[in-house]
């Protein structure tokens, strides 16, 4: 396993992390002793970054993680949690509430700090909330030792070329713009130096987009992007290959990307995806399943307010005029 520095934090982060939203049954129905098994599996081979939210599972997923981590040292592991977000359409950063849910999960981790404290999917609110009351609760939150660091998180990429100019933040978390189908990430770390602010990148199947089985009814992406994803996983079975250790790979190899959240709540599978970040890309498969997905590359969708999807919005426009 590979070691990177998170930015400023100085935190050197495992570049495959352990996302535990799948604690929480977020995906399909997991067995609580299977997601501790996972997460003492993760530590065991080499992981040392861990990321929760109270959104996961509405709180079954730190409950979980807590039970997991209260068996293992605390200094084996780091630890991320994130406040704002508590349902689908739940969202809440003012300042008590930011506070008041950082003491929830703590009780709910069985730790009395976590490394760092994301604001989660900021762009559903408007940014002068986040810049105004909710970072500087971060920075409160720094000063009394209850996180060592504060970040933002959110899917537009645009959302933080917008906002990181002018947020005073540790880190950063963006999600499906750093896999095979879509590296648009790239174009964001010029402005990630500029702020020296620590970049994860999560989840590298972009959100079960690169799979045989076909996304969820629930998943917000295009058909013409499903369905170019079921192709690429169908080549690469029809070549003895998983996309899913091709993904995983990818996402973890470049140095200027951190680390990589996946989620799981089987052990093996974490134990598999670990060791394939040791293993050789196969790059003759790899420009094969980049090619077929070039036609929908860097392809998104929208989340959140209208002044962070203006790009999609245009494309559309174009497509549709």
């Amino acid at each position: 396993m590979q070691y990177r520095r998170l930015g400023r934090t100085g935190l050197d982060v495992s570049a495959l992390s352990f996302g535990a939203s799948s604690l929480g049954s977020v995906f399909r129905e997991t067995d609580d002793r299977d997601g501790i098994r996972a997460v003492h599996a993760a530590v065991d081979a080499g992981i040392n970054y861990i990321d929760v939210s109270p959104y996961y599972g509405l709180t079954k997923a730190e409950t979980v993680l807590g039970r997991a981590i209260r068996e293992l040292p605390r200094d084996k592991f780091y630890l991320s949690t994130k406040a704002g977000r508590y349902g689908l359409d739940d969202f809440d950063f003012s300042a008590g509430r930011i506070v008041r849910s950082l003491e929830e999960s703590l009780a709910r981790l069985h730790t009395d700090y976590v490394d760092i404290l994301f604001l989660h999917d900021i762009e559903f609110v408007p940014a002068d909330l986040i810049l105004e009351e909710a970072i500087p609760t971060l920075h409160r939150l720094k000063e009394q030792g209850k996180i060592r660091f504060g970040g933002i998180c959110g899917l537009p990429l645009e959302l933080f070329e917008k906002l990181l100019p002018r947020a005073d933040v540790d880190a950063i978390i963006s999600y499906c713009h750093y896999s095979l189908n879509d590296a648009s990430l790239l174009e964001l770390l010029p402005l990630i130096a500029s702020k020296d602010a620590g970049l994860v990148n999560a989840s590298p199947l972009s959100m079960g987009l690169l799979g045989t089985r076909g996304t969820p009814a629930w998943h917000p992406a295009g058909p013409e992007l499903k369905a170019a994803c079921k192709r690429a996983a169908e080549f690469c079975v029809a070549q003895g290959a998983d996309i899913a250790k091709l993904a995983v790979q990818f996402s973890t190899a470049n140095p200027a990307i951190p680390t990589t959240l996946v989620s799981t709540a089987n052990p093996d599978n974490i134990v598999k995806n670990a060791a394939w970040t040791d293993e050789p890309i196969d790059e003759a498969l790899l420009a094969q399943v980049l090619a077929l997905l070039e036609p929908v590359r860097g392809e998104s969708w929208v989340s959140g307010r209208p002044e962070y999807n203006e790009r999609i919005h245009r494309k559309e426009g174009a497509e549709n005029g």
